[in-house]
């Protein structure tokens, strides 16, 4: 079992259908639509934790290549999930790119890297230089800047569409840390 899985899935909790959410029926973190991609059929409200687990570890782990990220930092690795489950992994992936990209010392320290949202082993590589480089001072700092790119996505999102209003405080409280 996978640590980062176990804790996610904690925070997300169980069943919930909001009329405000856009993501609809949702049950451990899993929305429907993202279900019956998986090919669940079933009510939202009986989708086991085994069955959001396999998902959460395919969609949110394995396929955006955070597993990969927890081989260098699992605090990184814990963030860019999270934040993946909450609002898909494109979005945490270009985020990590961007801000390898302005933190690597004016490409003194490591080379630039494209914000094409797919972690390969260029973004592998800035990471592990990046870490090598900054340490673990650094890699909070990382885990706090990628937290600032999830706060201003929820207030951009939240501008756009007052119903997020419903969510933002718990977005922040509970997501941005």
């Amino acid at each position: 079992m996978n640590p980062i899985i176990d804790g996610i899935i904690v925070m997300e909790g169980g069943y919930t259908q909001n009329s405000k959410d856009s993501g609809g029926k949702t049950n451990w973190g899993i929305t429907e639509a993202v279900a019956r991609a998986h090919g669940y059929s079933g009510d939202m409200r009986d989708l086991t934790h085994s069955e959001a687990y396999a998902i959460l570890e395919e969609d949110y782990w394995i396929k955006p290549g955070f597993e990969q990220v927890a081989t260098l930092s699992n605090p990184i690795a814990f963030e860019l999930c999270d934040a993946a489950v909450n609002i898909g992994a494109h979005y945490p992936c270009v985020w990590l790119q961007r801000w390898l990209n302005v933190l690597n010392g004016e490409a003194r320290k490591y080379s630039d890297i494209s914000t094409d949202g797919h972690i390969g082993p260029k973004t592998l590589a800035a990471l592990d230089a990046y870490l090598a480089w900054r340490g673990k001072e650094g890699e909070a700092i990382l885990v706090k800047a990628l937290n600032c790119s999830q706060g201003v996505y929820y207030l951009d999102i939240t501008e756009k569409n007052k119903n997020n209003e419903e969510f933002i405080y718990g977005w922040i409280k509970n997501r941005v840390a």
